[in-house]
């Protein structure tokens, strides 16, 4: 899969300044100056964005975003697919719940112990079986 957007019902996309190296199919989140910078909540609540690759520039998935680069980051909406990132180690079934592992990449949801703000928390759930044993993997996840 060349793209991070593999099915979408919307097409929200901002454009942000990166705040550091940003990989597409990476998290992101805002952080106080207003740039997008890796997820940084292992577990945290989350609105899904994810950096895109920088196709106006004829670059890949495969081609990061450095510091002050201007991001265009997906806001996909539920039912959407993205091509993320699964961290190292993790190895999910079809229909894992992924949540943020806190450096814009994802992992299996932790089992939860209360409901409090769980919902939030989940970013997506597996579409593949993936083994991401020894290095980052690529993970095509639906938006819940």
């Amino acid at each position: 899969m060349n793209t991070i957007k593999v099915k979408k019902y919307s097409d929200v996309i901002e454009e942000f300044v990166a705040a550091g190296t940003i990989t597409p199919g990476m998290l992101v989140e805002l952080d106080t100056t207003g740039k997008v910078k890796a997820h940084s909540d292992e577990d945290g609540n989350v609105l899904p964005m994810f950096a895109l690759e920088d196709e106006l520039q004829g670059k890949t998935i495969d081609d990061n975003y450095v510091a002050t680069d201007p991001v265009q980051v997906w806001i996909p909406y539920r039912g959407d697919q993205v091509n993320a990132i699964l961290a190292a180690g993790e190895n999910v079934s079809i229909g894992t719940f992924l949540t943020s592992d806190g450096t814009g990449k994802l992992h299996a949801a932790p089992a939860l112990t209360s409901t409090g703000d769980a919902p939030l928390q989940i970013v997506g759930v597996a579409t593949e079986a993936v083994n991401a044993a020894s290095a980052d993997a690529r993970i095509i996840i639906r938006i819940v």
